[in-house]
């Protein structure tokens, strides 16, 4: 089953991690970033672990897989 992802409304969004690593559960979404040709593409997408603060960019899709995440903080 996929997670519903509203490109519009990602920006600040919470999730939570089904696999969590190094104690990172809960994040939340701190950039959204399109494609230069075509801005209304979404290429990827930055987290923010709310434990430490640790930032990564991941593809924007990978939020679509209900068995590694979760919208909201659970």
């Amino acid at each position: 089953m996929d997670n519903p992802v509203n490109s519009k409304k990602l920006l600040l969004s919470k999730w939570t991690s089904l696999t969590p690593q190094n104690k990172e559960k809960h994040h939340m979404v701190v950039k959204v970033t399109y494609d230069d040709n075509n801005p209304q593409l979404l290429q990827s997408v930055t987290m923010e672990a709310v434990y430490n603060q640790r930032q990564w960019t991941m593809d924007w899709q990978e939020l679509k897989n209900s068995n590694l995440w979760r919208p909201g903080w659970k």
